[in-house]
């Protein structure tokens, strides 16, 4: 009788945990609605929602994109200075129309994601090394076009950053079609078929004919595309560009929000639902602490323990 009680022990903790990598994010999404709903004031209006929704839209579009290359088990750590670059380059092209200035930025994210994938697919440079020269240089050359804030009056780029479709913002609905949209091709394409092998086992995706140099340049070239997108639409929604600070720390809350969404360092999976969510989480920890008043330096704190506690529970999830 001890000997099935010792067996069962062991049992319900391994379902305990295999349940916390599965629903985890969407149960602490849940816990901090009630415990907001309980201790906040007008935490329930329409305006602190919209509010919420519009400030975790940048997070969501940075974070798909940094998804996608951590399940080829690489890291994306240029994503928060393609974004001031896609500010610094919308400021200077504006001026010509705001579709011209976007393809520009469209250009210079493609450049930046071309040289992260040639390096790591082509070179053979390991990902965190790569991204971090990027991030670097990035930063600087946004500096370099663009050394200071810079107010924006334009009413295109008015419209796209405070515009809405039926009350709902155009930010919060680019972030849910992108977050279809990559959520498909993860899911029912080859592309994405591939590109989870690549991540499963990169020699073995060799040795099965994919072309993996190409979809790991392509990985690179949509999560810059992507955080060129963020950058654009945090700008317009600031009506001012501002490289010194915008995207500072972005590719800590885009991994962050992925390994807490349930998509593994380790590559082969990609949860893209998961994902969403794991933004979402982190956007309410930081409004509640903000709400109550705690300094910004909890918020890095309550990260930091979200992220140990995520890479916990991952123990042993590894590949698929």
């Amino acid at each position: 009788m001890a000997e099935a009680a010792l067996k069962t022990v062991p049992l319900d903790k391994a379902r305990a945990l295999q349940w916390l990598q599965r629903y985890g994010v969407y149960a602490g999404v849940a816990l901090l609605l009630v415990v907001n709903i309980v201790i906040t004031p007008h935490f329930l209006s329409a305006e602190n929602f919209r509010t919420q929704a519009v400030q975790v839209a940048p997070v969501i579009i940075v974070a798909l994109g940094m998804a996608l290359v951590i399940g080829t088990e690489g890291v994306d750590l240029s994503v928060g200075a393609v974004m001031a670059l896609a500010a610094s380059v919308t400021a200077l092209y504006l001026g010509y129309g705001l579709v011209p200035a976007l393809l520009v930025v469209a250009l210079f994210a493609a450049g930046v994601g071309l040289a992260n994938g040639a390096l790591v697919a082509l070179v053979g440079v390991q990902p965190i090394v790569a991204t971090l020269a990027l991030m670097v240089g990035g930063r600087g050359l946004a500096l370099v076009l663009l050394p200071q804030l810079e107010d924006l009056r334009n009413p295109q780029l008015a419209s796209l950053g405070s515009g809405d479709v039926l009350g709902i913002p155009y930010l919060i609905l680019i972030a849910a079609v992108l977050a279809l949209l990559v959520a498909f091709t993860v899911r029912r394409t080859t592309f994405g078929r591939q590109l989870l092998a690549i991540g499963d086992s990169r020699p073995a995706a060799q040795l099965a004919g994919l072309p993996v140099r190409r979809v790991l340049i392509v990985v690179y070239v949509v999560s810059a595309l992507l955080a060129a997108v963020a950058g654009v639409l945090a700008t317009a929604r600031l009506q001012a560009s501002d490289p010194t600070s915008l995207g500072n720390l972005m590719e800590l809350s885009a991994i962050t929000a992925v390994v807490v969404g349930g998509t593994p360092l380790t590559g082969g999976r990609v949860n893209i639902a998961g994902t969403v969510a794991g933004a979402v989480l982190i956007q309410l920890l930081t409004a509640t602490l903000i709400k109550h008043d705690l300094p910004p330096s909890w918020t890095q704190i309550a990260q930091a323990v979200v992220i140990v506690a995520a890479v916990y529970a991952a123990r042993g999830r590894g590949k698929r």
